[in-house]
């Protein structure tokens, strides 16, 4: 058995109101893919943050890192020990090289006039893409790389640094499938190198491909930390929620009314081309295809901020013009995005202050000014119908997990009491058990009236909430199924070949997600 890297005992942490943290403890070996796992809120982020300095911890606190009691009480601590922190939100600077990006920071300790060493930089960084074996001109700026390249980047300036502990919080959460295995290539090599990684995903398979060992998390409490030879999924889920979570093809039968939304021969150069869709009361329209098919830019255009060449919309019967977002909020359309923490929310404006943007028009009074009493009101009335934990809505949004953040996103587009509601994406970056609280919620939403449309390249969540599925591909239409009759198999032929085609579709039934054209 190896020897011990990093002990944290006693870990605790209070913010007003809430204890994200109640005397948690993790132990990661050295050379070990250690997976930090729970749901949105479990308190995984909380612990990251302490370990990387941003947090202090509750008193009684303690740490030993290689085997000594160690303090950790700025970044810089945590850095100079050899811990790295790889954020799902990529820390880099996008107007700086490569080069830059992973030298910077080591001169962090000496005087600022110290003369800046251009050769040294560029040797330090081609050694570590070197180290990874990694095709990256040192010399680019970091905003010309794709978000697979920048997080490679990271990942090399994490071996510049000599790490000898390196976290990964949701690293594959914007890479392909190629992209991902290229990955898994590079954590075996850390490992190889004694290199020990904290692995955080809300994607299992991921999880039980690389992990060594788990601890698991519940509600800020340390469940426990087990052997991946002695887990598997239905032991793992029940330790990490507290209940069994399903999560299985939608097969009820709904009685669907007349059409809400109606989209007519809509095109974008470059994006899509002659789409055509209807949504019917009570039914959630999904929509699925390979990354690059063209969805995005898709809901995109019906949301107004993609105009597209030509087409129309039609909302209950009656032909709509929108020109921007705000054309499609008055129109009664809302759009929930996949980028939550970019496009959807202020992170550090607080939950209230999120929830009644796109509304504060209603919100005036008299002298035309914002009534905080109604503000307040609002945003405790979708914390409370969505669950919104904790139930503290002048919190900024940066202090809530994703699952909470994306209901947060979903409150503020309900409170618009919107006739049309598309969703982006919706669980990306989700654990299992908040997936199948939005999964009910948007069923919900459907059975209320609302046209709902949901976009995913993961097809058992595409399975779970349709009840009709519209397959894209190289930004036209290639196929419509019902659930009823839709499998993982019939998605995939639709979107690697098109319709009527006769080859055998290359289906990754492990992930179950669209993600590359082969």
């Amino acid at each position: 058995m190896s020897e011990s890297i990093l002990q944290m005992t006693n870990i605790s942490k209070t913010f007003p109101g809430v204890k994200a943290l109640d005397d948690v403890q993790l132990d990661i070996r050295k050379g070990e893919v250690h997976a930090l796992i729970g749901e949105n809120g479990a308190g995984k982020s909380t612990l990251i943050k302490i370990l990387a300095g941003v947090y202090t911890p509750d008193p009684g606190a303690k740490f030993f890192f290689e085997g000594k009691e160690a303090e950790i009480k700025k970044p810089l601590d945590a850095t100079m020990k050899g811990i790295s922190i790889i954020y799902q939100d990529l820390s880099l600077f996008p107007n700086l090289t490569v080069a830059e990006n992973i030298y910077i920071g080591r001169d962090s300790d000496k005087k600022a006039w110290t003369k800046v060493k251009w050769k040294e930089i560029k040797k330090i960084a081609v050694k570590a893409l070197q180290d990874m074996e990694v095709d990256i001109d040192p010399n680019v700026p970091v905003e010309q790389l794709s978000i697979a390249q920048q997080q490679l980047v990271e990942i090399a300036r994490a071996i510049a640094f000599d790490a000898k502990l390196i976290v990964m919080d949701e690293p594959t959460s914007s890479l392909s499938e190629g992209e991902v295995e290229k990955l898994y290539k590079i954590i075996e090599k850390l490992k190889s190198r004694g290199i020990s990684v904290i692995f955080i995903s809300h994607k299992l398979k991921e999880l039980f491909k690389v992990s060594d060992r788990f601890t698991v998390l519940r509600d800020g409490k340390y469940i426990g930390t087990y052997e991946a030879a002695d887990m598997d999924e239905p032991k793992l889920i029940q330790l990490m929620v507290g209940r069994n979570v399903t999560y299985e093809k939608n097969e009820s039968t709904v009685q669907v009314g007349e059409t809400i939304f109606k989209v007519d021969s809509l095109s974008k150069k470059g994006n899509f081309a002659d789409i055509s869709l209807e949504v019917k009361k009570g039914e959630v329209l999904g929509i699925t295809g390979l990354v690059g098919s063209g969805r995005t830019e898709l809901a995109q255009a019906i949301f107004g901020v993609n105009n597209p060449d030509e087409g129309s919309l039609e909302l209950n019967g009656e032909k709509i013009t929108v020109n921007s977002a705000s054309d499609a909020v008055k129109k009664g359309i809302a759009y929930i995005p996949e980028a939550r923490q970019t496009q959807g929310l202020v992170l550090e404006q607080s939950v209230i202050n999120n929830m009644s943007l796109p509304v504060l028009k209603k919100l005036r009074n008299k002298l035309k000014l914002i009534d905080s009493k109604l503000e307040v009101s609002l945003a405790e009335q979708y914390v409370k119908s969505l669950d919104i934990r904790p139930a503290l809505p002048k919190l900024p949004a940066s202090n809530l997990s994703g699952g909470n953040q994306q209901k947060i996103v979903i409150g503020k587009w309900l409170a618009t009491q919107p006739k049309v509601i598309i969703f982006d994406e919706p669980t990306n970056g989700i654990d299992i058990g908040a997936k199948t609280e939005i999964h009910k919620l948007i069923r919900r939403l459907a059975n209320d009236g609302i046209g709902v449309i949901v976009i995913s390249s993961e097809l058992p969540e595409i399975l779970a909430v349709s009840d009709r599925i519209l397959v894209m591909r190289h930004g036209r239409i290639s196929g419509e199924l019902s659930v009823q009759e839709a499998t993982q198999e019939k998605i995939m032929s639709f979107a690697l070949q098109g319709q009527g085609s006769a080859k055998t579709p290359v289906v990754n039934t492990e992930s179950g997600q669209v993600s590359q054209e082969v």
